[in-house]
């Protein structure tokens, strides 16, 4: 018996650009913009892991080497989402 796989294609996120006050991520042709205040699990992350950026489903995110996952919507509609992480040393 053959499975069928499960899921849609998505392209890829890839960050752009890392500066002092967040990261831009490039989703579907969007630049997103994460600003440390907000997702202070990026703050003092190395490089190499804030670049190591997965897609595993349409609205998705997720950054193995930091375990972060994050729904597209925190980032694009924060006004929904207004519990914001507290981070140990940030």
């Amino acid at each position: 018996m053959k499975s069928e796989q499960h899921g849609t294609d998505t392209s890829e996120a890839e960050v752009t650009h890392i500066s002092a006050a967040g990261l831009w991520l490039l989703v579907d042709s969007r630049e997103l913009f994460l600003p440390f205040d907000r997702f202070p699990w990026f703050k003092s992350a190395a490089v190499g892991a804030i670049l190591n950026v997965k897609r595993p489903g349409a609205h998705h995110l997720y950054w193995p080497d930091l375990d972060v996952d994050l729904h597209l919507g925190s980032i694009e509609h924060p006004e929904k989402y207004p519990l914001v992480a507290k981070c140990d040393g940030a």
